[in-house]
């Protein structure tokens, strides 16, 4: 197996490298896990531009292969190491897969006011919000009634095994459970629940890979 790296900010608070961490972690892969300072502009360097095509974080490099985009990447991760000899990222029926995937593009390309209102940054380094603007609580309500839709009542996973789209939705709901927002008794629940994976917990406790 070519040596993994994943790149990601130096800060730790990318909902996007965080997917991808998780994911490696799941997978059971080595890796390196390398940051980058946005805010200094590292990933701005014509290497890294030229390499990871978007000049954004996270990006994958495989051996001599580099690839950028959270989803793409997962989804890669999943067709190069499936199951049965690494952890299964996504359902093994077609709908359920088409259906986590759709999830996963709702929660990148959707809910803005919710994720400027509550960055991750107020997740993972507990930075102070305000109250939410009516087009953030519009927002929540949003990703609320999805989340009940596709999570069965007492489920501890959407699909019945922990999937890549439980850690990006639990992400998306503890941008409103960390900040004391008005969530259903079950979705807390569930969030709790998938935060406590080892994947999660290494990506919070910005740990290392075991073995790397």
């Amino acid at each position: 197996m070519s040596e993994l790296v994943l790149y990601g900010d130096a800060n730790w608070h990318s909902p996007y490298a965080f997917s991808c961490y998780v994911a490696l972690r799941e997978k059971g892969l080595p890796f390196e896990y390398r940051t980058l300072s946005l805010e200094a502009g590292e990933h701005r360097a014509p290497d890294y531009q030229r390499e990871s095509l978007t000049g954004r974080v996270p990006a994958l490099r495989h051996g001599e292969f580099w690839l950028s985009e959270s989803s793409a990447i997962d989804e890669y991760l999943e067709d190069v190491f499936p199951p049965p000899g690494h952890a299964g990222l996504y359902p093994a029926e077609p709908r359920q897969r088409a259906r986590a995937r759709q999830l996963q593009a709702f929660l990148r390309s959707d809910l803005l006011p919710l994720r400027v209102e509550r960055p991750t940054s107020t997740v993972f380094g507990r930075e102070a919000v305000e109250p939410l603007t009516p087009a953030g609580e519009e927002a929540a309500r949003r990703l609320v009634a999805a989340a009940e839709r596709l999570l069965s009542p007492g489920a501890a996973a959407l699909f019945g095994d922990f999937g890549i789209a439980d850690a990006d939705l639990a992400l998306m709901l503890q941008r409103l459970a960390a900040n004391g927002d008005p969530l259903p008794e079950r979705l807390l629940g569930y969030a709790a629940g998938i935060w406590q994976r080892p994947s999660v917990k290494g990506f919070i406790a910005r740990e290392l890979p075991p073995g790397r």
